[in-house]
């Protein structure tokens, strides 16, 4: 009897561990009998999930308060030029009236689009398509430069100013960075001081 038992138990663990095992991508969510587009379709957010990630931007925005993003004199707000009812046109092209705006920011790769939402331009979005002020931006920009937003966050990287034990403001990454072309340009050298000897 014993040895039925073992085989038994054994097959059982086969079983589960094949289920658990089974790509999540190409059979829908592990431990579910739902197959197909069904059992991958995110659930519609419910009103208390909504209500928690509200709370949760509001204590994220106490807990670093950002100084004003610096917008150029005149482009924002952009829905001033740009409707929500534009037809707009997704494929990397020249931009008019932006085409002072040159992007080196991993230009091969991302576009205008990839951060600025295509139908509220007042907004930014992330890589899941949630809407973000601008002055959330450096949530934006976390999403590839984790670590450095780690260190932003601890106060090791960028500024801030304010009190150190009452209120302080920090810099987001674009007081700093330009989005569109992030790494600082080569400063010309001063010329070098005088000479003693040549002072007179």
């Amino acid at each position: 009897m014993r040895p039925v038992r073992l085989t038994m138990a054994g097959a059982a663990v086969a079983l589960m561990l094949a289920a658990a095992c089974r790509p999540v991508e190409d059979h829908g969510a592990r431990w579910s009998k739902a197959r197909g587009p069904a059992a991958v379709k995110p659930a519609e957010p419910s009103p208390a999930t909504k209500g928690a990630k509200a709370t949760e931007v509001a204590r994220t925005a106490a807990l670093y308060p950002v100084a004003p993003p610096p917008f150029s004199d005149g482009v924002f707000p952009c829905s001033e030029c740009h409707g929500k009812t534009d037809v707009v046109n997704r494929t990397p092209h020249p931009v008019e009236f932006h085409e002072d705006i040159v992007l080196h920011h991993d230009e091969k790769n991302r576009w205008c689009l990839d951060c600025h939402d295509a139908q509220n331009r007042d907004k930014l979005h992330l890589a899941d398509g949630r809407l973000i002020d601008f002055t959330e931006s450096y949530r934006l920009c976390g999403q590839c430069h984790g670590p450095t937003l780690r260190n932003w966050k601890a106060g090791e990287h960028g500024k801030r100013t304010g009190s150190w034990n009452g209120a302080k403001q920090y810099l987001l990454c674009a007081n700093c960075h330009s989005p569109h072309s992030p790494h600082f340009k080569p400063i010309k050298p001063k010329p070098a001081p005088m000479r003693q000897e040549a002072i007179k």
